[in-house]
């Protein structure tokens, strides 16, 4: 098949996995076709299969913000009909769904164009509730020719809220358990705790939603008890006040800030806990990430999180803004080889059996199939 993704190209979990889902659908013998304003940051445009199309936005002293929605409709159809492609494949609804249906109607007197939508999270539990976007997110999904979502809570809040006939898929986000290994060495921490501590892990983009300052508190609290050092990879807003609470809690020497990394895979296997103390999932990707790499997490209990980790089997799930509660789980993983063990070997088994790659992404061939 031929294949046109459109997602947007940053660090967010959306572009994450849209990126992802595009490699191994090459590699799989598919032929993809990225479209989208910068180059995805995890893309391989050297990888076989691989295609790269620049959406390029003029300016105009007529617009005060370039429309963007519009120049990527016209992207999407001049490609599909250059390349002769079979479906577009949006991530993100807002706008990428809308461009889809413009690019769409801009072909139909010539050819038939399926476009899927993949809901991933914020774009219904955030942007999609906001008045101005409401009426356009729900039909930007009721036009969509398949939807998909990424997890079961987040399908019916989606139905609850929009009111939508749609029948949406649940796909479930997925891990390369070849790429992502346990190093059960951990030779390479090191570099980051010279004096042996060992390392918890954060990845994020930073936003409030991901509460990153609780990630400062978790550590200054384990630290009474056990000596630790904190990795932060990513950036957004919230990087200054985490760097000042570090600061503030005389824990700065014990953080290290990464800013945004593209090989995580490297990363991750390296700590003893992965934290994700969010207000809000819809999935938890970092999360199964860290499991895959047989990093035990301490997360939340929020959105579609328990439907990846069993709470006291393969990770930890706490209320929110709970650091007492958070920072005893982080306690006992690091103290007690046995309990470790147990849970770091039970992640990895999750992840390799519900959500490798050869488990989800023929979920994705199925769909395109039916739909074409």
């Amino acid at each position: 098949m031929k294949i046109g993704i459109t997602c947007y190209p940053t660090y967010g979990g959306s572009g994450i996995v849209a990126t992802e889902l595009g490699l191994e659908l090459a590699t799989r013998g598919h032929e993809v076709h990225f479209i989208t304003y910068a180059n995805p940051i995890r893309l391989d445009t050297g990888a076989a299969n691989i295609h790269y199309h620049e959406v390029e936005v003029s300016t105009y002293p007529l617009f005060q913000y370039p429309p963007y929605c519009l120049a990527l409709a016209s992207r999407m159809a001049e490609v599909a009909e250059e390349h002769a492609l079979d479906l577009l494949h949006v991530h993100y609804a807002i706008p990428h769904s809308i461009s889809a249906m413009l690019g769409q109607q801009m072909l139909a007197p010539r050819r038939r164009l399926p476009f899927i939508t993949t809901l991933h999270g914020t774009d219904i539990t955030l942007v999609g509730l906001d008045r101005s976007y409401f009426p356009i997110t729900k039909f930007s999904i009721e036009k969509s020719d398949g939807v998909t979502s990424i997890s079961n809570h987040l399908r019916e809040h989606t139905l609850e809220v929009f009111g939508v006939s749609n029948d949406i898929r649940v796909i479930y986000n997925f891990v390369n358990c070849t790429i992502y290994q346990p190093d059960h060495e951990k030779e390479g921490a090191r570099q980051f705790a010279p004096e042996g501590e060992k390392l918890l892990i954060h990845l994020s983009n930073f936003r409030p939603v991901k509460r990153v300052l609780d990630c400062i508190r978790i550590l200054a609290a384990v630290r009474n008890e056990y000596p630790a050092h904190l990795l932060m990879a990513g950036d957004g807003p919230d990087r200054g006040p985490a760097e000042h609470l570090a600061r503030e809690l005389n824990v700065s020497r014990h953080v290290t800030f990464l800013g945004k990394r593209d090989h995580v895979e490297r990363l991750i296997p390296l700590a003893h806990v992965l934290l994700m103390p969010s207000e809000m999932e819809s999935f938890g990707l970092a999360a199964l990430e860290g499991m895959a790499c047989g990093v035990p997490s301490v997360a939340t209990r929020v959105g579609g999180v328990p439907e990846l980790i069993t709470h006291g089997v393969d990770g930890y799930l706490e209320a929110v803004g709970d650091i007492g509660a958070q920072t005893k789980r982080v306690l006992a993983l690091l103290t007690d080889g046995d309990l470790f063990a147990q849970i770091a070997s039970a992640a990895r088994e999750t992840a390799l059996t519900r959500f490798c790659t050869d488990e989800i992404i023929p979920q994705y061939e199925r769909l395109y199939r039916e739909l074409l």
